[in-house]
C-alpha cells in the first residue's frame, strides 16, 4: 500500500489492525506505539493510512492531511458527510483487501484517534462485514448527522470501546460521553474508558489498547462477533 503505513508480523499475518490517524497527522503517528501495547501476537498486520491533504474549513481552506472536511468547530463538529463517506469507503477496501490475502473479518479491527476515530465508528456500523471490533480514542460520533447512514450488520455484532481523555482541550470529553451513550442507544455492545489526559494517549491507556485487541482477537473468545 502506497498510501499507507504497514508493519507486517514475523508470521504470515491471520490478523490485521487498521489505525486512523487524527487531523492534520499521518500514518506513521501511531507507528511508534506499537511496542508499548505490549501485544503479545506475532501474526497480526499493522495498517496505518495516511490520509489525503484537502482544504479545511475550520483551518480557514488550508490543506491538510485530513479524512473530512470539518466545517464548524462547533460542540457537534459539523462535518462534511460526503468526505467521510469517502473515507469509509476506503476503509472498506482496505478492509477487503485483508480479506483477498485470507484474513477472515472477524479477524480485522479499526481504531482511529480523534478525526480518524469518527471514520473508524462511521465506517464500523456501516460496514456489512463481521469486523472484530471498532476502537475509537478522543473522538466523536457524526452519524447524525447522515440521514442516509444504515446499520451493515446487527448492532449487537459490533464491539466497541471509546477511550477519552477527561482534560481534552480539542474534542471536549462530554462528546466522548455522547458517542457512547448514541451508539449504546442504538444497540451495539459499547465500554468506555476515561483518562486523565489531554488530546493524547498515555502509555496506561496503550496497555489497555494491547489487552483489548488481544481479547478481540482471541480465537477462542466467547466476546467476538458472530457471522
Amino acid at each position: 500500500m502506497l498510501d499507507a503505513v504497514v508493519v507486517e508480523p514475523s508470521q504470515t499475518a491471520d490478523s490485521a489492525i487498521i489505525w486512523l490517524h487524527g487531523l492534520g497527522a499521518s500514518g506513521h503517528d501511531f507507528e511508534p506505539v506499537l511496542p508499548l501495547l505490549e501485544l503479545d501476537s506475532q501474526t497480526t498486520r499493522f495498517i496505518f493510512p495516511h490520509a489525503p491533504e484537502i482544504p479545511v474549513t475550520v483551518n480557514g481552506g488550508i490543506s491538510m492531511p485530513a479524512w473530512y472536511d470539518i466545517e464548524h468547530m462547533d460542540i457537534d463538529r459539523t462535518i462534511d458527510v460526503s468526505g467521510i463517506s469517502r473515507s469509509a469507503d476506503r476503509v472498506d477496501a482496505i478492509v477487503q483487501t485483508q480479506m483477498d490475502e485470507g484474513i477472515p473479518a472477524n479477524r480485522v479491527i479499526l481504531v482511529g484517534f480523534s478525526q480518524g476515530g469518527a471514520v473508524a465508528l462511521y465506517a464500523g456500523v456501516r460496514s456489512s462485514q463481521c469486523l472484530a471490533g471498532v476502537l475509537a480514542l478522543s473522538t466523536y460520533w457524526v452519524g447524525a448527522q447522515d440521514s442516509n447512514l444504515m446499520p451493515g450488520r446487527a448492532p449487537e455484532g459490533l464491539f466497541i470501546e471509546i477511550h477519552h481523555g477527561t482534560l481534552d482541550p480539542v474534542v471536549p470529553f462530554v462528546l466522548g460521553e455522547r458517542a457512547r451513550d448514541a451508539l449504546s442507544a442504538l444497540g451495539y455492545p459499547v465500554t468506555f474508558q476515561a483518562f486523565t489526559m489531554p488530546h493524547s494517549v498515555v502509555p496506561e491507556q496503550l496497555q489497555a489498547i494491547g489487552q483489548w485487541m488481544a481479547l478481540r482477537l482471541k480465537p477462542d473468545s466467547s466476546s467476538r462477533s458472530k457471522e
